[in-house]
């Protein structure tokens, strides 16, 4: 994964008004830490941020991070934005080693298409992200689920998904990421149409004892009817 450069800014003060009048001015409070060092507190560009947020690899971006003269390899870890105003408000930044594996999330992506889709099955999508282990340099960008073998009942799990050997899967193996099922409004007129047939049965069935008890009666009058002429 190629890194991306960015430049941060060494910040004195602290505070609300402080980050507030730092956001004003077109930019983002920061952290970076980890790595045995001590927390530095930097300001980035805020556009700058955007696109290194939006490019293939999301939050998994390798930064090559510039800070005074000083740079090293960091990964973007918690952000915080104001969705109403869309812009960040604050972004931490975890310090990395190129020789040190890292934990990471990565998102799945669903390739193919699903015979049991065009049979009228639904997609139904339980696992969006994997957990894995990996070096920096190895992290890839998302993970493909080939579907179109699944059909109406058929699921995907994490270990029929295809991982490079040099990716430590830590999900459990046994979680399905997506699985084809039949679609609610069709089981819903499934249960319908059995619970009217089961109803067309019971009515036929008693409807059928009563007959047979009319018919009962009706000999019992005749048998009746010929004791009392005799």
């Amino acid at each position: 994964m190629a890194e991306q450069k960015l430049k941060a800014e060494l910040r004195e003060g602290a505070g609300k008004g402080f980050a507030r009048r730092i956001r004003m001015a077109g930019r983002v409070p920061a952290v970076v830490y980890g790595h045995g060092s001590d927390p530095l507190h930097v300001s980035v560009d805020s556009k700058e941020l955007f696109h290194l947020l939006h490019t293939e690899a999301g939050m998994n971006v390798l930064i090559d991070l510039r800070v005074d003269g000083d740079h090293f390899l960091a990964m973007p870890r918690e952000i915080q934005r104001d969705h109403l105003r869309g812009r960040f408000l604050h972004v931490d930044f975890l310090r990395i080693a190129r020789d040190e594996k890292i934990s990471v999330e990565v998102p799945i992506h669903l390739v193919g298409e699903s015979h049991g889709v065009k049979e009228g099955g639904v997609i139904e999508h339980h696992l969006w992200t994997l957990h894995m282990e990996c070096f920096p340099q190895d992290v890839p960008g998302s993970i493909e689920a080939d579907i179109s073998r699944l059909g109406i009942g058929d699921s995907l799990r994490v270990e029929d998904l295809r991982i490079d050997p040099k990716l430590t899967v830590l999900t459990p193996t046994d979680e399905t990421v997506v699985s084809v099922v039949t679609p609610q409004v069709l089981l819903v007129e499934e249960e319908v149409e059995e619970a009217v047939e089961g109803a067309e049965a019971e009515t036929g069935a008693e409807g059928a004892t009563g007959e047979e008890a009319a018919q009962h009666a009706e000999g019992q009058d005749q048998r009746e009817g010929q004791g009392g002429s005799e």
